[in-house]
């Protein structure tokens, strides 16, 4: 007898499987292929929602507003700047060529780049102007790790010679080299992100104006009292003898004749002798240096016929003068007290020079302060005392 169609089917299924079963087998390997199918989509969706909030970012990066008439003006590296610190996109940098430079010999991959000379300008600038040694000290900049110097200290010989006398010889000048390193000064400024994505709110000044203000004041008490371990060696870290045993590598000084004070009765006498005890070809040229406090007690000085040693400049940003000589206020120098070297003169461009090298480097570090973003400034710098004969010190002692 013949089989009918179903009966044929059901005899070709396997066995214990009924039909039921194979359509839900069916559709869960559907829902399945159709799972995966969706997770794929998703996660490609969200991969390229990622590349278009990037390039947003970028492209708004690339067309803030400018906070001046004077920023339309500005130049592909100071905008590529820009966007380096604000987003830490370094591509217009590399784009223009701006070198990159590695910030730690240890670790080849430590890098930071080269700041624009924009930038860079203004940081020196607000260093120049700062109440620093470095107002009248000689400013060199070198491309070396340390700058050497040349000084003549010593007189060549002379003598009177007859028309038939033989020519007795004489003696001849010694010449020392004065080393001086280039250490490495720091700054690490921090802005919040929220801060860096404000589109009015000028990165660069700010940044400039915080590394200025920071190299200035760690500047400022190298060049006055630097122990010459891994920063500037300061003029007062030398040894310090009377004027009349004065000799060189170290500085001669003048006492005020009171322990910790100046005389009850002459007080101006002491200036006055720290003024002559400097060698004249330097006083022409020489400069007063001391702090506010020691200045407040100087102002009040005066002459036998009771007229003012101090007398203040007469236009704006003109030093005072004490004696007819400027002053320049250096916060970083000791106060009056018991044998104190509270007071300074000399020709600090001959007797005082700071090497430094032109390139200042910024490393964007957004990871170690978050949601901060450090900005690590480097600048290689020294200072030493370059002719020992140009510098005197007045001496807060009796003897």
């Amino acid at each position: 007898m013949a089989k009918s169609e179903s009966e044929a089917r059901a005899g070709t299924a396997a066995p214990g499987v009924g039909p039921h079963m194979e359509v839900k087998s069916a559709v869960l390997g559907f829902l399945g292929e159709f799972n995966a199918f969706q997770s794929e989509i998703k996660a490609k969706l969200q991969e390229q929602e990622s590349r278009l909030a990037m390039l947003d970012r970028k492209s708004i990066a690339m067309n803030r507003p400018p906070l001046a008439r004077a920023a339309e003006a500005e130049t592909p590296h100071k905008k590529a700047f820009a966007a380096y610190l604000r987003s830490g996109d370094d591509d217009g940098l590399r784009g223009l060529g701006v070198e990159e430079k590695a910030l730690s010999t240890a670790v080849a991959a430590d890098g930071g780049y080269l700041v624009d000379p924009v930038t860079a300008g203004q940081i020196v600038g607000v260093l120049r102007s700062s109440a620093s040694i470095r107002a009248i000290a000689n400013v060199v900049t070198v491309e070396a790790s340390a700058f050497d110097v040349l000084v003549d200290h010593t007189d060549i010989g002379s003598g009177w010679a007859t028309e038939s006398g033989a020519v007795a010889e004489t003696g001849t000048p010694q010449v020392d080299r004065i080393s001086i390193p280039l250490h490495e000064l720091s700054a690490l400024p921090k802005a919040s992100q929220r801060l860096l994505d404000d589109s009015a709110f000028d990165v660069e000044g700010w940044l400039a104006q915080r590394i200025a203000d920071k190299f200035s004041r760690a500047e400022a008490s190298a060049f006055v009292a630097g122990d010459g371990v891994d920063k500037p060696t300061g003029f007062l870290n030398y040894p310090k003898v009377d004027n009349d045993l004065f000799a060189w590598g170290s500085l001669g000084y003048v006492p005020t004749g009171t322990d910790g004070d100046f005389d009850a009765t002459e007080p101006a006498d002491a200036i006055v002798d720290l003024v002559y005890a400097l060698g004249a070809r330097y006083r022409a040229n020489a400069t007063f240096v001391m702090n506010s406090k020691t200045a407040g007690a100087v102002r009040k000085m005066k002459d036998a016929d009771g007229r003012f040693l101090w007398s203040d400049g007469l236009a704006a940003g003109e030093p005072a003068r004490l004696m007819g000589y400027p002053v320049l206020i250096a916060e970083d120098m000791p106060d009056i007290a018991s044998g104190t070297f509270a007071i300074a003169f000399g020709d600090f461009r001959a007797g005082y020079t700071v090497a430094e090298r032109p390139d200042l480097r910024i490393l964007r570090d957004p990871f170690s302060a978050k949601p901060h973003v450090l900005f690590y400034a480097t600048k290689r710098i020294g200072g030493d005392v370059s002719d020992f004969a140009a510098i005197k010190l007045l001496k807060f002692a009796g003897a």
